[in-house]
C-alpha cells in the first residue's frame, strides 16, 4: 500500500540546507532558489513510483526552468539496507535518466526529517518567497503508469505559483514508497 503526502501547509518556509550532489558539489538551499520558485523532491532510485514518473520530473524540471523555476532532488534512503539508493548508484540514476537538476544526498535523514517528507516521490513546491505552495503528486498513474493526457498536476501547480504566487487550493496527494529510515 503506497504512502500518501499530508495536505499542503500553505506558506510554510523551506528550511536550509547543504548536501552534497552527484557532482561532488555542496549545495545550498540558497545555490538552487529559483526567481519565480523552487521545487525540492524527494526521491530514491529504486522505487517503482519514482521510476514511473522519472520521465515527467526531468521533462517538467526543464520547463519549470524556463519559467525561473529550480528544482532539486535529494534521496534521504538508508542505503545500507536499500544499496540501490546508495551514492553510486545516484551518480548512475541521474546520469542514465539525464537529470538537468542537482540530485543530493541526505546521508544523516536529517532534511527529510525536517521537512516531514515521508515518500519517494515527494514534492516540496515553493513560491519566490521560499513558502510552500504546492504539496501534491506529479501525476495520475494507473498500475504505476502514467496516464498521460496534457500538462502534470505539478507542473500546472508550479506554473501558477510561477505566475501568481499561490498554489493551487485543490492538491492529489503525491503516493509512493515510505522512506526507508535507519533504524539503530
Amino acid at each position: 500500500m503506497p504512502v500518501q503526502t499530508p495536505i499542503c501547509d500553505f506558506n510554510k518556509k523551506a528550511l536550509p540546507f547543504k548536501l552534497k550532489s552527484t557532482d561532488n558539489k555542496i549545495i545550498s538551499l540558497n545555490d538552487i532558489k529559483g526567481e519565480n520558485g523552487t521545487l525540492i523532491m524527494f526521491i530514491c532510485n529504486h522505487c517503482p513510483y519514482v521510476k514511473a514518473v522519472t520521465k515527467d520530473i526531468v521533462k517538467d524540471c526543464g520547463e519549470l526552468k524556463k519559467l525561473g523555476i529550480n528544482s532539486v532532488a535529494i534521496c534521504s534512503n538508508d542505503s545500507i539496507n536499500y544499496p540501490e539508493d546508495s551514492f553510486e548508484n545516484m551518480i548512475k540514476f541521474s546520469i542514465n535518466n539525464k537529470f538537468n537538476f542537482p540530485y543530493l544526498i541526505d546521508e544523516t535523514q536529517e532534511i527529510a526529517k525536517s521537512y516531514e517528507a515521508v515518500c519517494t516521490p515527494d514534492f516540496f513546491g515553493y513560491n519566490k518567497n521560499l513558502e510552500l505552495q504546492y504539496r501534491g503528486r506529479m501525476r495520475e498513474l494507473k498500475n504505476l503508469i502514467p496516464i498521460s493526457e496534457g500538462e502534470s498536476d505539478l507542473f500546472k501547480a508550479m506554473k501558477q505559483i510561477s505566475e501568481t504566487g499561490q498554489g493551487p487550493k485543490d492538491q492529489i496527494p503525491s503516493a509512493g514508497c515510505g522512506i526507508k529510515w535507519k533504524y539503530d
